[in-house]
């Protein structure tokens, strides 16, 4: 089944009173399936034209479509979700990742660029949204004909049989993944990476070992560990000692060592100094674990069980945070803050970092230009170390991922 999906946002003072509109369209007849349509209140332009999007897309999952034809005349929009364009407002990042998730429900997805007067209805449903964000009464919807299917517009992509967009063969190819600005650009103007992991003749890099925390009891027991000051089991402390003896292996000597506050990676890197060289260990906020809220210290299933949907939303979307928690776009904001200043501020040596699960996995997502699901598809065992070296011009090696060699003979979860 192939539909037609156009979408349209707006704000009335940008930000100001805002909403959005999406219709979905019978590709052959040119019917109306579904029509959305909501204010969101005070946002910019650019937050409601993604809403719709996300509308439009939602509802032609709700019909069953396995190929979607999306038309917008918004173009920054298309060309954010087709990756020919880097999306630099932070804002707009989540919602990105948002509409990226849909797009991979269906078989086929395209992207194309119309000018408004060929996007009424849409536009038109914005328009009442807005009138009701802003208090005033909202007439019927008056929209005139809907054009018959064609091609797609003049911006366009079509997506791969596993729903990823890509760009159509003219282009250049580029990731479909929508991940944003990497920490590792330090220039503050978005990434500017090397198109090989190829090392700068002269230049040395930053070498980056990370290094999750030992074993715990809430770890043993497969509870969520956020911000509880838990410390290390015994095999904690025999897994920290086993991974200091392997990182001295990797580098026999360390500029410094960057930990969470938290007692069980203190712990950690105070065992890690003894063998490289007894470097400083300081301590950052910005690298403590995600704060899981109400899910603090439950099972997995005891989560599942109590907060089916909101656990079901916060897996798609990194937006969400557990019930009085925190979001992963909100642990992104402070970790990509940690790594910006420790590659400034170290440029050129070698810096251990001890933290958690979740600061650790984006920070491998963004050194590998990965999207949000690897948040949930890569493990990282306790005391897994990880090796990434950067350079100035943007380059970025990723030597190793979650190392356990050391953990042989040692329990692990």
């Amino acid at each position: 089944m192939k539909v037609i999906v156009e979408a349209d946002g707006g704000a009335r003072g940008n930000p100001g009173p805002a909403g959005y509109g999406a219709v979905v369209l019978d590709a052959g007849s040119g019917a109306v399936l579904a029509e959305r349509g909501e204010a969101i209140g005070v946002a910019t332009n650019n937050v409601a034209e993604y809403q719709g999007l996300i509308a439009g897309l939602r509802a032609a999952a709700e019909l069953g479509a396995t190929a979607v034809d999306v038309r917008m005349d918004s173009k920054l929009v298309v060309e954010q979700m087709c990756g020919r364009w880097q999306i630099k407002n932070p804002g707009l990042r989540p919602l990105a990742a948002q509409a990226a998730t849909l797009v991979r429900e269906f078989d086929l997805v395209s992207f194309g660029w119309i000018p408004r007067e060929k996007n009424k209805r849409a536009d038109a449903l914005a328009n009442q949204a807005m009138d009701r964000a802003a208090g005033k009464p909202t007439p019927a919807t008056d929209a005139g004909p809907v054009p018959p299917a064609t091609g797609a517009g003049p911006v366009s992509a079509a997506a791969d049989a596993a729903g990823r967009v890509s760009p159509e063969p003219d282009a250049a190819p580029k990731s479909p993944e929508l991940v944003g600005e990497s920490m590792f650009d330090t220039s503050g103007s978005g990434p500017t990476p090397t198109a090989s992991w190829e090392p700068p003749a002269t230049a040395t890099a930053t070498r980056l070992i990370l290094v999750r925390h030992g074993e715990t009891g809430l770890n043993k027991q497969s509870r969520y560990s956020g911000r509880g000051d838990v410390p290390l089991s015994e095999q904690g402390v025999a897994q920290a000692a086993a991974a200091a003896a392997r990182i001295a292996v990797i580098r026999s000597a360390a500029d410094v060592i960057v930990s969470s506050p938290l007692s069980r990676c203190v712990a950690t890197a105070t065992a890690i100094a003894a063998q490289v060289g007894d470097p400083p260990v300081r301590p950052d906020d910005d690298l403590i674990e995600c704060d899981f809220g109400e899910w603090e210290g439950r099972t997995f299933a005891e989560v599942r069980e109590r907060w089916p949907a909101e656990l079901t939303a916060w897996l798609g979307s990194t937006a969400l945070a557990p019930p009085g928690g925190e979001s992963f776009v909100q642990v992104t904001a402070r970790v990509r803050k940690a790594v910006r200043g420790l590659l400034t501020a170290y440029r050129g040596k070698t810096v251990v970092v001890v933290s958690h699960v979740s600061p650790l996995k984006i920070m491998l997502r963004d050194a590998l230009g990965a999207g949000d699901a690897l948040l949930h598809r890569l493990y990282l065992d306790p005391t897994g170390i990880s090796v990434i070296d950067t350079w100035p011009d943007g380059g970025v090696a990723v030597r190793t991922v979650n190392d356990t060699a050391h953990l042989a003979g040692i329990a692990t979860p």
